[in-house]
């Protein structure tokens, strides 16, 4: 996994949140992380990785279609993929959550788009 995407210290977060979430029913965490791609309009905010796979992570989904979604992704497909002219994902380094991730999702229901 590219580091520069999900430091050593936000992959820990995330696994925290992704035991915390089995063992709390109910668990709504703020967004971890924001991922997205520079060219192409596809984002990711990320509460959780799945302490039992490494390569799942699960949050709050948009590629770009006006359909987001919460759902559980591949790290290392995000980590390989690439927007027009060969440029990868990246992290909003000044992604702040303000909410959980319930409420971002709401509202990117609403517009139809993750808005963060």
């Amino acid at each position: 996994m590219n580091t520069n995407l999900i430091t050593d210290e936000l992959r820990a977060q995330l696994l925290a949140n992704g035991r915390r979430s089995i063992e709390v029913d109910g668990f709504d965490p703020p967004p971890v992380v924001k991922l997205f791609t520079p060219t192409a309009g596809a984002t990711w905010l990320l509460t959780e990785i799945d302490p039992d796979d490494h390569d799942h992570a699960f949050g709050l989904c948009d590629l770009g279609q006006g359909l987001p979604e919460l759902g559980y992704v591949s790290l290392q497909e995000l980590a390989n993929l690439r927007g027009p002219w060969g440029v990868p994902i990246e992290r909003d380094l000044h992604f702040s959550a303000d909410k959980p991730i319930s409420a971002y999702a709401r509202e990117a229901r609403m517009t139809g788009r993750i808005v963060a």
